[in-house]
């Protein structure tokens, strides 16, 4: 520890009561415009928890855990006995019993023609990796992305459903679906012939048609999915029972947390409404602005914690779930503890092919922004989107420049000289703390819309200064001081085992 231990203990004390303190005025800001918010938006009888009401508007958690309920998790049930019963009797045909298995509940629930798509575009994807031309692969993946947003085409898939949702459904796992075709394919291009048997048609279906990831992830590079699905590793059923029981005490944790944080605060309800935001307090408006970014990683501790546990079931990896948002002190670890498995996937296929931090200036800058670039088009391409992309690619490359302009021998053994460790990590954590605010800003841009960002900015920055500035860095130096220990300590752990 650099610090002093009453030091660390004053900064988890700062860290915690704040948290505490902001949810609490963020829930007094809840239930005074609670009745407004009712008439907007229709607030739900708690079911959970009764007596309060619930904030119906995270559509992306409403959507899932509606679908989860209704038909999503029996079919995920569905795939764990088949793994169990293929892993005890015929753990060699595991890997096409799966696929067998993936696609008939593709066809069950997103029907024929939703089924055909998905097959259509593996196919293509498939075809088009015989040329071995990676640029030709992705030439051939943001087309068939693209075709997602032409308006005809859009309009003719949703009369294949009855409901909105069902049109939904087809789209988000179509788009989930463009990165494992993609995957898929570049690694096809990459390896030899001697290697193409691993690679074969086959291969694919089994790695697009795996079910736990199918809809909405997370993201398993191929190579990964196919070196663990071909090993045969010792299987108990005891021990799968034991690490599937306490998947499911922590999932339901998890997701008893989501729901309490949005019977407690109508973050989303609030955030859809400008008077309000422009009316709070500030510390109701940092109450609001933590509540948000934190349920949206509990909730994906949730929507990536099913498929993961599954994962764990079938004798595979799964990508680590989301580090707490709370610990984050720089726009590079979060981009690489929050989605790991997407991460990966943007390191692998486009950072380090297009040059990466190797190349010159230009040549990094330029892999960064085609990389922010993709992401941004992947999620949407809305315009909020391109400017969320735009603050990371700026966070990450202003980090970058500052990490490295430091590691230049003369100025290192300067700082060394002039300064001990614990002031160097005061410094660090200074700098970190300008870091968090505007990563929490690109955050807020990203959940709720450029009018949040807006709002945020011009209270915080703008009609805040110097004081509500200030006192919001203040907190966040804490904060980074609290993630930085955590990092640490993790770190030597793992180093010991």
């Amino acid at each position: 520890m650099l610090l002093p231990a009453w030091e660390m203990r004053l900064y988890g004390l700062l860290a915690v009561g704040s948290h505490l303190y902001a949810f609490y005025e963020a829930h007094r800001v809840s239930r005074k415009y609670e009745a407004a918010m009712d008439r907007e938006f229709g607030l739900e009888p708690g079911t959970l928890f009764r007596g309060l009401k619930k904030d119906p508007m995270d559509f992306e958690w409403s959507y899932w855990i509606e679908w989860g309920r209704e038909r999503i998790l029996w079919l995920l049930a569905g795939h764990l006995l088949v793994s169990q019963v293929s892993r005890l009797l015929v753990e060699k045909y595991k890997p096409w019993c799966l696929m067998v298995y993936g696609m008939a509940a593709c066809w069950l629930l997103l029907g024929i023609k939703g089924f055909a798509v998905i097959l259509l575009h593996a196919t293509i994807s498939f075809a088009v990796a015989q040329f071995q031309l990676s640029v030709l692969t992705w030439l051939c993946s943001l087309t068939l992305l693209s075709t997602l947003r032409i308006p005809a085409v859009e309009e003719a898939k949703r009369k294949w459903y009855d409901t909105e949702n069902e049109y939904y459904l087809l789209l988000f796992t179509l788009s989930v679906r463009c990165l494992f075709c993609t995957s898929f394919s570049l690694e096809f291009c990459w390896h030899g012939p001697a290697q193409k048997s691993s690679h074969s048609f086959l291969w694919m279906l089994a790695y697009v048609f795996y079910y736990p990831t199918f809809h909405n992830g997370p993201l398993v590079n191929f190579d990964d999915f196919s070196k663990q699905m071909r090993s045969q590793e010792a299987f108990s059923l005891k021990t799968n029972l034991r690490i599937l029981m306490v998947g499911i005490m922590r999932i339901f944790f998890w997701w008893c947390l989501a729901e309490l944080m949005i019977h407690l605060m109508y973050i989303h309800a609030l955030y859809s409404s400008a008077p309000p935001l422009e009316a709070a307090s500030y510390w109701a408006l940092g109450g609001l602005a933590l509540a948000q970014v934190l349920f949206f990683y509990v909730k994906y501790l949730v929507l990536y914690g099913v498929p993961a546990l599954l994962l764990q079931m079938d004798g595979l990896k799964p990508p680590a779930l989301p580090c707490c948002v709370s610990l984050m002190h720089s726009f590079t670890k979060m981009w690489r503890t929050f989605d790991v498995g997407l991460h990966r996937f943007l390191v692998r296929y486009i950072y380090v092919p297009m040059g990466g931090s190797q190349s010159s200036l230009l040549g990094t800058l330029f892999s960064t922004a085609l990389t922010f670039a993709f992401v941004s088009y992947w999620h949407g391409g809305q315009s909020y989107l391109w400017y969320w992309g735009a603050l990371n690619w700026l966070g990450v490359i202003v980090e970058g420049g500052i990490t490295k302009i430091l590691s230049i021998s003369p100025i290192q053994d300067l700082i060394e000289r002039s300064f001990s460790p614990s002031i160097r990590r005061r410094l660090h954590a200074v700098l970190a703390s300008v870091s968090t605010s505007m990563l929490i800003l690109s955050n807020l841009i990203f959940l709720g819309g450029n009018h949040v960002g807006k709002i945020y900015w011009n209270r915080i920055f703008m009609e805040g200064w110097p004081w509500a500035t200030l006192t919001v860095l203040g907190f966040l130096y804490c904060y980074s001081h609290v993630g930085m220990e955590w990092e640490q300590t993790y770190a030597a752990r793992r180093k010991a085992t």
